[in-house]
């Protein structure tokens, strides 16, 4: 269980910096207090704030603390289905399968893309945690598609600027139930935990900015293909804005999809694929796209939707 702790700012931290105050009031280290704020999880009078926030003598203070540290060690596991689209001294792209997990987790006991890549011969020599050695950004479990890893130290840290200043061009393909209106647009709504459950997200006033922009490919008698392109990164941000929208990603019973249209095109996760990744190469700079195709189980939806 995480621990929830609330107190007024003492007016000793005023005008300190969010994650250089939090971490001297409760003891952290100054990156988990920036870690905690980057992730949402500390409130100024019950407003998300960043850490480069200057803190204000009597104002609330909230903080949901990290859970207790565990040891977490890489399993070298070979993953079912992960296939090397690409790799070189500096990187390594995979497609990744729907029911692997980036890097190890508490609470997480299936396949991992690190320990994947470890099975697979491959030494990834970064700072950071053991566990998210190379980890520059993540795709959740239930989410399939293209994924890079870095596996040299100067490529962790330019990956992780280039992922942290938007200069990285994620392109995803979802289905979702109905036609959006309009049939291209931009989603620009904050996005917090929803209330009662961590590992469920919500469009909240308090939340992180999120902006998400779509394309409508192909439109279906219940649903569209779109073309969706992230402009910011959130936690299950493409099926929390279009659940808000009323047009959940098909087969995301989560998020509010329709149970009866998952059965009917076999789906039981949902219709979210990360279909191409383009970025600046980390030892030279040129710019490398990479792409995935829909797994068996997308495909087949996809295709009972166009013989509908």
């Amino acid at each position: 269980m995480r621990e929830a702790r609330s107190m007024p700012i003492p007016e000793g931290l005023e005008g300190m910096r969010l994650d250089a105050g939090v971490a001297r009031l409760l003891g952290l280290s100054r990156t988990v207090a920036a870690t905690l704020a980057d992730d949402g999880d500390i409130s100024v009078d019950g407003v998300a704030v960043g850490k480069s926030h200057k803190l204000v003598g009597g104002q609330w203070l909230d903080v949901l603390l990290p859970a207790p540290a565990r040891v977490l060690t890489i399993e070298a596991q070979p993953v079912e289905g992960m296939e090397i689209i690409y790799s070189d001294d500096d990187i390594v792209v995979v497609d990744k399968p729907v029911g692997v997990a980036a890097h190890a987790s508490v609470g997480w006991t299936g396949p991992t893309v690190i320990g994947g890549l470890a099975a697979a011969g491959f030494r990834i020599s970064t700072s950071g945690s053991q566990e998210r050695q190379g980890i520059v950004h993540r795709l959740d479990v239930g989410t399939s598609g293209v994924m890079v890893v870095a596996v040299s130290e100067r490529a962790y840290t330019l990956l992780k600027r280039a992922f942290k200043q938007r200069t990285v061009d994620k392109r995803y393909h979802a289905i979702v139930q109905g036609h959006p209106d309009p049939p291209s647009g931009t989603i620009d709504a904050p996005i917090g935990r929803s209330r009662g459950n961590d590992w469920k997200f919500t469009v909240s006033a308090t939340g992180k900015p999120s902006i998400t922009h779509y394309d409508t490919v192909e439109m279906f008698r219940s649903a569209s293909l779109l073309d969706v392109h992230l402009e910011t990164g959130r936690t299950h941000q493409i099926r929390v804005h279009f659940s808000a929208l009323h047009h959940p990603c098909c087969g995301d019973l989560t998020y509010g999809a329709d149970p009866v249209l998952a059965k009917r095109l076999g789906l039981e996760r949902q219709w979210l694929h990360a279909r191409a990744l383009s970025f600046a190469h980390p030892s030279d700079g040129r710019l490398v796209e990479f792409t995935s195709p829909y797994p068996a189980d997308l495909q087949h939806a996809l295709d009972e939707l166009r013989a509908g």
